[in-house]
């Protein structure tokens, strides 16, 4: 029996043999350790996308952009910036028509809808 120095080393350094009882053990935490902790722990959120193209008529294309996106913009800007962000994201030139703010019970906007022409 080694010394706890010598037993933490070969733990850190994965010194043990592939079927020796160790190695399950390690095996076994690490598992433990992905499909147990909270994602809470991580702060790691699913996400939405912060452009989404949405179905539309009359051939225009409608985007809804998150507010964070649009949100440290002054407003008569928004629209070169809508269509800044549109392209870097789909790789097409996009002309911004119509932007409108969508806006919660209280009056905080939660996203913009951007009318687009080809």
């Amino acid at each position: 029996m080694g010394s706890p120095i010598s037993g933490i080393k070969r733990f850190l350094f994965w010194d043990y043999p592939r079927a020796g009882w160790q190695y399950d053990v390690m095996v076994g935490l690490i598992l433990a350790f992905i499909f147990l902790t909270p994602r809470e722990w991580f702060r790691d959120q699913p996400r939405a996308n912060s452009v989404v193209m949405l179905p539309s008529e009359h051939g225009d294309t409608v985007f809804w952009m998150d507010a964070e996106q649009l949100s440290n913009t002054p407003e008569n800007s928004r629209a070169v910036k809508a269509g800044a962000l549109l392209q870097a994201r789909t790789g097409k030139k996009y002309h911004v028509v119509r932007l409108e703010p969508i806006v919660d019970s209280e009056q905080e906007i939660k996203g913009f809808m951007a009318f687009t022409a080809p």
